[in-house]
């Protein structure tokens, strides 16, 4: 983010004269890319910007801040890469070069082309295998034997020995997936020196998942959504401050919290034009809310490109503190388009909802309107049992609507998401 001063904009490592300077000297070619990386439309620029080729010389790179991570004490960037998609070499190189040492990918991430991207990266760049963070994940495995299947293929797409955090309990919604066969298989998985730390992943439910966890004793990270929504719920709230105690290290995804159901334009508008009058986007508003809690080591957000990365990194590396008027303005915000977020408080609905899969149907929605990921959010889709999404359409969503904290539209929530992604 960047603070107006006298004309010139402080982004917390020096001054330059210009936001489109800073952006262009990082090698972005026109912020238009990077005002819609960071979740504003390129109109948003002004048009002079757009397209504009580099004309200035390189800025020398400073790296991105650090935090521990939970009990591990080891010091990771406040902004990690996010690698849902395959990544181009230059721009691994350049985060590296930035201090965004921490790459997140999984197995199913881009249909593993994720993992192989990083993998071909390391084979080009070997000496620096040992620089990097790596985090990824399994996929829908219920046995030690499942994991470490996953496991040894995410090592060898990745073409490493070892993965510093991995996710052996992926997407959870359900504490009963901490089973003492898990713990045992980690501790021996570390043994062996094939990860460094174990962690989870967790998109729902993230209350009950997250406070059972800070009583085990045996998690080491976890990534959660987590975004400047959630930070006025209370049982979240509760949850971080037990793990926290418990010296977990939390790494926070979804943190733009957007929304299922179709945009506001109004209340987008209002909140756009609040921030981009004070030189930064309310994209990177929401990376510094989430931020400003300390508990949290990193924030997580998809990064494929070099503008979403310098949008963030900019983001990131500006010691400007929101004030008390920026936070009311995201409150209210969150409050006037709550109904078309999902929380991801499944236990709530899906009981009512003749066992549907509610969240992981949202889920799959907000890819498709937010994201504009419409592979992405097939293939969330195509994870719900064949049979499941056949009786979608014949499940009265009444009760679970009622139930809804956000009194979220279910119904015709679930019909846009047949109509779109079957």
């Amino acid at each position: 983010m960047w603070k107006k001063q006298n004309n010139r904009i402080n982004i917390g490592f020096g001054k330059l004269t210009t936001r489109r300077n800073f952006l262009k000297s990082a090698g972005i070619i026109g912020v238009g890319s990077a005002f819609a990386a960071a979740g504003a439309n390129a109109g948003d620029a002004p048009k002079s910007d757009v397209n504009e080729t580099n004309a200035t010389a390189p800025l020398k790179p400073q790296k991105v801040p650090t935090r521990k991570l939970g009990k591990t004490g080891i010091e990771v960037p406040i902004l990690a890469m996010g690698l849902n998609m395959p990544t181009e070499t230059i721009v691994l190189k350049q985060a590296l070069d930035w201090g965004v040492f921490h790459w997140d990918t999984s197995l199913v991430a881009a249909g593993g082309n994720s993992e192989t991207s990083i993998g071909e990266f390391i084979a080009k760049n070997p000496d620096r295998r040992k620089e990097l963070f790596i985090v990824s994940k399994e996929s829908n495995s219920t046995t030690p034997e499942d994991i470490e299947k996953c496991l040894q293929t995410s090592l060898k797409r990745l073409n490493t020995t070892y993965v510093d955090l991995y996710c052996g309990v992926y997407m959870v919604n359900n504490p009963a997936r901490f089973t003492d066969d898990v713990r045992k298989w980690a501790e021996d998985a570390k043994k062996r020196g094939v990860i460094k730390y174990l962690g989870f992943s967790t998109h729902q439910n993230m209350p009950q998942c997250l406070m059972a966890a800070s009583k085990l004793g045996w998690i080491d990270a976890i990534q959660t959504a987590y975004n400047f929504r959630l930070t006025q719920d209370t049982q979240m709230q509760e949850a971080i401050e037990a793990c926290h105690k418990a010296g977990i290290g939390l790494i926070a995804m979804k943190t733009q919290g957007m929304r299922q159901a179709a945009a506001d334009a109004e209340a987008d508008k209002k909140m756009i034009a609040h921030f981009l009058q004070k030189g930064f986007t309310e994209g990177q508003a929401k990376i510094k809310a989430v931020l400003e809690d300390k508990r949290i080591s990193a924030v997580c957000p998809a990064m494929s490109s070099s503008a979403m990365l310098m949008t963030n990194i900019a983001a990131v590396l500006d010691k400007t503190a929101l004030t008390a008027d920026d936070k009311i303005v995201l409150n209210r915000y969150a409050q006037s388009t709550c109904s078309g977020y999902c929380a991801g408080c499944a236990h709530i609905c899906e009981p009512v909802a003749s066992g549907m899969p509610v969240g992981d149907i949202m889920r799959a929605l907000m890819y498709y309107d937010s994201y504009g990921d419409v592979a992405g959010a097939k293939a969330v889709f195509a994870q719900i049992p064949a049979g499941v999404r056949q009786q979608l359409l014949n499940v009265d969503y009444g009760a679970a609507e009622t139930r809804c904290p956000n009194r979220m539209p279910i119904g015709k929530l679930v019909t846009d998401a047949v109509n779109k992604l079957v």
